[in-house]
Order: structure tokens, then C-alpha cells, then sequence
């Protein structure tokens, strides 16, 4: 018995940030620089009052839409997100409701950041192979801008807000190969949302800090990405690595490389390290910016639109980030 993923789809934030309008609101940055620098054109951004579960929510509904999948059938969902609706209960138990989806099924949440999908699909395997359910559907949302402060460049530039979901099922033939996981915690603070939880929750003294734009009261997103940048170079190398031996491969039997869309310059220096041709690199940050844990289905639901993927292929994948974690498989087409 295997798995295999049926179908993806994902759902983009409404506002849409281009260049120009960040040069607009950084006057010292001119849309040509801006694109320069980081290679993305626009990037996607919500509203206050539509998070992470909406995009998913909105991404679930495209692919009921989309496929054969009735609502009925579904008999487990993972949402992962690092936005949460609370912190108890899990949202996934809200969008089983939401969804109108049966109440014989399993819901967890996996709030996994920039490794989320390929995390995900690695639970999803588990899941089906050791035979508790026969489908997984699983659902993203991230809004990394309800996080970034208005006035950080670097972040306001990069990230994306974006849903998807994405259908696994059962299968004769196994479609998605073993998967290797990594976590190093001594990163947490490369990447993290402060002042936004139990550990250390915003206060009067932080709303008085940030009245000017609001008080930030989901916490303020803060990276050093010098940091970001010297971790995936020295690990997603390895983890390439790993995944191909675990799976029995040669670098040269890979028909196309879909790394998490971390930024236009780490994709460009994994590939560099790796030798991997342009031919088989995948970048789709440009028009998306990153979008966190929807980059890697958004990734191979444009190369299936372009027919970079199609049946036969094998498809590495690798999530890589926040956390600091890392995970990886193949997809056999």
C-alpha cells in the first residue's frame, strides 16, 4: 500500500503588492532596485479581518470545485499554519465545521512554517500507509503580513499571504518516497513572531511601543537574514542528500528540484552549490513572493500548468526554515 498526492490548489491574499507601491512607501528603494535585489515583482497581501484559515478554507472550496472530492469523503485534515485562529482549540476542528466535513474523521494542526508542506506530506503518508485513513486533505494558510511591521523593508518586500490545499490518497503504487526530516532549535530566534504568545505575550508597554501602527497585537515577525541565509546553505545541500539516498537515487535521476521559495538569492545559491542545471531548478517567487508553507504547492501546481511535470517524472522537494527545520521527499509522477 502507498500514496500519492491527487491534487493541488491554492488560493492568494486579495491585496496585491508591487513594486511600486513599496517604493511608493520607501521612497529610498526605486522598483527597479527593488527587483533587483530580490528578484520578486509582487507579492500578496490579506486583510485584518481574512487569516490563515480563510486562505485555506478558500483554497479547500477551489478544490471540492475542482475534483471528484465530495465532502463526505474526506477522512482526515491537517491544517498547517503558523497563524492560528486560537490557541486552543486547534483550527482544524474549526474547519471541519466550517467545511461542512463529517465528524468520524481526524483534524490536527502542524504549525510548521517554511518545512509545512513537505511535513505535512510526510504525516499524510504515515497516516495512510499505516492504515488509518485512506485520503488526507491537507490545508495551509499563512500570513506572514499580519506579523511584519510597516515600516520593515526586508520582510514587506519578501513575503506573501497564500492558502492551499492539497488531496492525498491511497494508492496502489507509491507515489511519494521516504521522507527525512531535520530540526536544529538553537535557530529559533533567526526567525520567529515576538511578543505574540505565552512565552513572552504582548504587553502595555509593547501596544505603547507600536501605536503608530497599530499596536501589533499578533506579535511583530523578526529575521536575521544573514542567519536564515548561512543555515540553508549548510543544510539543504545535506538534506538533498539525504533524501536521495534514502530513496535510492542519483541527483541525476531528478527531473526537477522544488525547494520551499525562500528567497530569489538562497534558491539561486542552493542551486550554484548543487549544480543543478536551470532546466531542472524551479522558481516561482517572482510573481508569488514567498508565500511560507504554500510556496512548495504552489511550486508544482505551476510546473504541472507548464508541463515541466508530467507522468514519469520525479520530483524532489525540500522545505526548509523558521525553526530552525527541514524535510524533504521525492514524488514519483
Amino acid at each position: 500500500m502507498g500514496c500519492k498526492i491527487k491534487h493541488i490548489t491554492y488560493h492568494l491574499a486579495s491585496e496585491v503588492i508591487s513594486n511600486e507601491d513599496l517604493s511608493f512607501e520607501f521612497p529610498e528603494f526605486t522598483a527597479q532596485r527593488i527587483y533587483k535585489n530580490g528578484g520578486i515583482k509582487k507579492r500578496y497581501r490579506t486583510i485584518e479581518s481574512v487569516i490563515g484559515s480563510d486562505l485555506a478554507y478558500n483554497a479547500a472550496t477551489r478544490l471540492f470545485e475542482e475534483t471528484e472530492l465530495q465532502r463526505d469523503d474526506v477522512e482526515f485534515i491537517l491544517f498547517c499554519t503558523e497563524g492560528l485562529d486560537y490557541i486552543a482549540p486547534m483550527t482544524a476542528c474549526l474547519l471541519q465545521d466550517r467545511l461542512g466535513l463529517r465528524q468520524d474523521i481526524g483534524a490536527l494542526d502542524l504549525p510548521s512554517g517554511c518545512s509545512g508542506f513537505t511535513n505535512a506530506v510526510g504525516m499524510a503518508k504515515a497516516i495512510i500507509e499505516s492504515g488509518q485513513s485512506t485520503n488526507v486533505l491537507l490545508l495551509f494558510g499563512d500570513t506572514p503580513g499580519l506579523v511584519s511591521h510597516p515600516k520593515d523593508f526586508v520582510l514587506r518586500s519578501l513575503f506573501s499571504d497564500a492558502g492551499a490545499a492539497v488531496w492525498v490518497v491511497k494508492s496502489k503504487e507509491n507515489k511519494i518516497g521516504k521522507v527525512v526530516y531535520g530540526v536544529d532549535g538553537s535557530g529559533v530566534k533567526h526567525l520567529f513572531v515576538d511578543q505574540s504568545c505565552l512565552r513572552n505575550p504582548p504587553n502595555e508597554a509593547w501596544f505603547e511601543k507600536n501605536k503608530e501602527v497599530g499596536g501589533m497585537p499578533r506579535g511583530q515577525m523578526k529575521m536575521d537574514g544573514l542567519g536564515v541565509f548561512r543555515f540553508s546553505l549548510k543544510k539543504v545541500p545535506v538534506l538533498v542528500d539525504n533524501i536521495l539516498k534514502k530513496n535510492d537515487l542519483q541527483i541525476d535521476d531528478i527531473d526537477l528540484f522544488v525547494f520551499h521559495q525562500a528567497s530569489k538569492i538562497i534558491l539561486k545559491s542552493i542551486q550554484r552549490k548543487l549544480k543543478i542545471s536551470d532546466k531542472k531548478m524551479a522558481y516561482y517567487i517572482e510573481e508569488n513572493g514567498n508565500t511560507v508553507s504554500v510556496s512548495i504547492p504552489l511550486a508544482l501546481k505551476e510546473a504541472e500548468k507548464e508541463g515541466r511535470i508530467s507522468k514519469g517524472s520525479k520530483v524532489l522537494i525540500a522545505g526548509f526554515g523558521i525553526g530552525f527545520s527541514w524535510s524533504g521527499t521525492v514524488l514519483f509522477y
